[in-house]
């Protein structure tokens, strides 16, 4: 199963998230703290005093209008205003104002009374209970009475309810005798509506917008972070491919500024130690032509001249020298693609001609099959790219084993030619495939004079489709066989 992976933007985002919902959390928390846990606690304490005030205008108005339509026509008024349906309640009865429709149950035993009423200013109960149920009775009534509100919330009908004890005159001369305990009772339908009655919708959306902010505050600083890490990244990927020409921009003046001048530098050394590595396995190697050349035309000749009993020994000897011979000119063709990049010219290449001539030319006797458009051309040296796809179709051929098949591909893509060759041999143990390519490097099933050469062909075919500014991939196949690609830039 693949592993997930989460940019860093998204981190720090989140992050950043989380840090401001911690602050929202610590806000809600101290709400809570003096209003309590619940739906009632939008309109305990201090956050109800907003509420309070506008439940007593409302009822201040029905009180000022004549009982009947006029005092319904006040409290449909405010409630066109404020998406909800009013009604004022006494102890328990139905609403003398505003919707008089019945109420839940749950909802009429908040309403109820205990008690008979008593008359305005009387002294508390002795069972010390208030005149509301559940609610402790204050020291005495007074002309501003303790407040009383709630938010409930029911499920049929489905809606919000808050009610509010409101200053509502008691010289009500239609209801003589009416206690001054009256409830404005308020149904909404929608939690937004019912936001927008206790004026948390603007405090909601302002959460929001600080929200919205602070991100788009931090967002350049989590871009530039951002883009520099990808830029290393990507910078240190293609040095870990062998390209080491590769720089990264130094501008920053910071940790990763710093950091990139120092993966410039470390890329700048393995660049000049390559260089110097190369010339001298190509000093060498020249070096060792001459000697060789006469070695094997001696060992020819003794071949031809020594007596029966040493013809076998004599042509061992000879096949050491031949192996050393290939070994130089590898080591020749290996240090030509890498010292030569600065100094090739590199022009449009056709892919189907060169491929079918280096097909044919290294593996004869295996059957071929070659999905090559006639018209892909890709920018390269065509000696390089003749040399490493040779490579690549012998190693086939080696490999794969004899009258295997051997599939040659070419597909553009993106301004991008990317050629495949692939068999159907062994493949490459699944550890050895990211060390392919490295000088000398042989897998443990090439590690025989017959199976194998010395470590070099693929480290050819990685410097030479380099020169031409391109890459190399390696990669088993499935369910058998092995697969390399060669991507360079179209023509």
């Amino acid at each position: 199963m693949p592993q997930i992976t989460y940019p860093l933007s998204l981190k720090v985002s989140l992050w950043l998230a989380a840090n401001l919902l911690l602050l929202a959390a610590l806000g809600a928390g101290f709400f809570l703290t003096q209003g309590g846990v619940g739906w009632s606690a939008l309109v305990a304490g201090p956050s109800g005093d907003r509420v309070q005030a506008l439940f007593n205008v409302i009822a201040g108005e029905a009180a000022a209008a004549a009982p009947g339509p006029a005092r319904d026509a006040v409290l449909a008024r405010f409630g066109a205003a404020y998406g909800a349906q009013f009604s004022l309640h006494g102890p328990g009865e139905l609403a003398f104002a505003g919707q008089r429709a019945a109420l839940p149950p749950a909802l009429r035993e908040r309403l109820e009374f205990r008690g008979p009423p008593r008359p305005f200013g009387g002294r508390p109960r002795a069972d010390g209970e208030g005149p509301f149920r559940g609610e402790p009775a204050p020291p005495f009534l007074a002309p501003e009475l303790r407040p009383f509100r709630f938010i409930s919330r029911t499920e049929t009908p489905p809606a919000y309810w808050v009610g509010l004890r409101v200053n509502f005159s008691p010289a009500d001369r239609d209801r003589p005798g009416r206690p001054p305990f009256t409830i404005l009772l308020a149904r909404l339908d929608t939690l937004p509506g019912l936001l927008h009655l206790l004026g948390l919708q603007s405090w909601l959306l302002a959460a929001g917008g600080v929200l919205a902010l602070s991100i788009l505050f931090w967002l350049p600083l989590v871009r530039g972070i951002t883009r520099s890490l990808r830029d290393l990244t990507a910078a240190t990927g293609r040095i870990a491919e062998g390209r080491l020409d590769t720089r990264v921009e130094t501008g920053r003046r910071d940790e990763l500024g710093h950091l990139g001048e120092s993966v410039n530098r470390m890329a700048a050394r393995l660049e000049a130690q390559q260089h110097g590595q190369k010339r001298f396995l190509g000093d060498v190697a020249h070096e060792l032509c001459s000697p060789l050349a006469r070695l094997q035309l001696a060992t020819g000749i003794l071949a031809d001249q020594a007596p029966p009993a040493l013809r076998d020994t004599v042509g061992d000897v000879r096949d050491e020298v031949q192996q050393i011979s290939a070994l130089v000119n590898e080591l020749l063709a290996f240090t030509k693609a890498g010292l030569q990049p600065r100094a090739i010219t590199l022009g449009p290449v056709a892919v189907e001609p060169l491929a079918r001539e280096v097909a044919g030319r290294e593996a004869p006797g295996h059957p071929l099959h070659l999905a090559l458009a006639p018209d892909l051309r890709v920018t390269a040296d065509a000696d390089l790219l003749r040399r490493a796809l040779g490579n690549l179709v012998r190693n086939a051929a080696r490999y794969g084993g004899p009258g295997t098949p051997i599939t040659l591909t070419a597909a553009a893509a993106a301004g991008r030619v990317t050629v495949a060759v692939e068999d159907e041999g062994p493949g490459v143990p699944a550890t050895d495939l990211d060390r392919l390519g490295e000088p000398f490097f042989r897998p443990e099933v090439a590690r025989t004079r017959e199976g194998g050469g010395v470590g070099l062909g693929l480290a050819i075919v990685r410097a030479s489709v380099t020169a031409c500014g391109g890459e190399v991939r390696f990669a088993n196949r499935t369910p058998r066989g092995f697969r390399a690609e060669l991507t360079l830039n179209a023509a």
